[in-house]
């Protein structure tokens, strides 16, 4: 009788075990419309323990030509395969804190530009070695007398030319030539149609010929805005308002995904019209709130959208700023 009852025990514990595994399996989460359509992909990126390999985040996600996902954290970089298994990771002081990232293809290889906001300084280093090949420093020769140094964005033109914003710190953006040496500056601070109020995020806007910069005037007031400029630091329009605090944009084709702080994702069309709003979090708790674990993530609402990457397929990659650290894999519904 005792072992019929130790038998009945097991077979109730097993079984709340099994109740318990279902009840905590995420779903994946649809979001978006139209041609914008997403599933989320639930842990995507994580351990075997289920937990976050990251570590806090603060930084951008880039693609490789062979489909490889990089995103920056607090300890490095790290990149993952498209099934979310880390491929190689690049870690310690170098490749720490890199608020922004750009991947370029060049004759001998495939490089990593970073803006480095925490160390003053935008870096290069090649992406399958890790190498560094460049560090551009505030440039003295530019003949600013400025007291800090904080650059959140980097990107290059077709020319191989690489420019780099201050926008925790003067606003100006500055443009070097391919090995680094200073060539000029343009931008300041302020909330006036062509000042920024933290030149947050930047890319080479390529849906236009000639290609434009895109830059994320995060906090300008009322609403956070992006703009166009042209590749000499002209400004050439306010390209949509009212977005919140928009904080890095990335381009594949005629679309535009704007990760915002406040907890969403919006893309914009060829046109610049608002066509999809992803991940969107009304909580007042913890959007744009750096401080939410990974126990209390809800699968398909963001906190604080910080990056975002496309693949070749259309599918999405985003970055929260946060403390445990959250990267998530959205797939485009066909």
């Amino acid at each position: 009788m005792k072992k019929c009852l130790n038998y009945i025990a097991v077979a109730v514990l097993f079984s709340v075990t099994v109740s318990l595994s279902a009840a905590e399996k995420v779903e994946p989460v649809r979001m978006g419309s139209g041609i914008m359509t997403f599933d989320t992909v639930p842990g995507w990126g994580f351990d075997e323990q289920g937990r976050s390999v990251l570590g806090p985040t603060h930084g951008g996600v880039v693609i490789d030509k062979a489909g490889n996902i990089y995103t920056s954290a607090k300890i490095g970089v790290v990149v993952f395969s498209p099934d979310g298994k880390v491929v190689r990771r690049f870690l310690g002081d170098e490749y720490s804190n890199i608020h922004d990232m750009e991947i370029r293809e060049e004759e001998d290889g495939e490089f990593i530009y970073g803006a480095r906001n925490a160390n003053a300084e935008g870096i290069k280093f090649n992406a399958e070695t890790g190498e560094m090949i460049l560090k551009m420093p505030f440039p003295k020769e530019s003949g600013l007398d400025l007291k800090k140094f904080a650059p959140t964005a980097i990107t290059v033109a077709p020319n191989g030319d690489i420019i780099l914003s201050d926008g925790y710190a003067s606003n100006h953006i500055f443009k070097f030539d391919k090995n680094g040496k200073y060539k000029s500056h343009f931008g300041k601070k302020g909330n006036g149609l062509k000042e920024f109020n933290t030149a947050h995020g930047m890319t080479l806007d390529t849906r236009y010929d000639p290609p434009r910069l895109l830059i994320c005037d995060r906090n300008h007031m009322p609403k956070g805005r992006l703009l166009h400029y042209d590749l000499d630091g002209n400004f050439i329009e306010e390209v949509i308002t009212g977005l919140g605090m928009p904080t890095s944009v990335s381009i594949q084709g005629d679309y535009v995904s704007v990760p915002d702080l406040h907890g969403r994702l919006v893309i914009l069309d060829k046109t610049n019209t608002i066509v999809a709003v992803l991940g969107n979090n009304e909580d007042p708790k913890t959007h744009r709130n750096f401080n939410v674990p990974q126990d209390q993530w809800r699968e398909g609402i963001f906190s604080g959208t910080h990056g975002s990457y496309w693949d070749k397929d259309g599918n999405l990659y985003v970055q929260d700023w946060n403390v445990s650290g959250r990267l998530m894999k959205l797939v485009r519904v066909k």
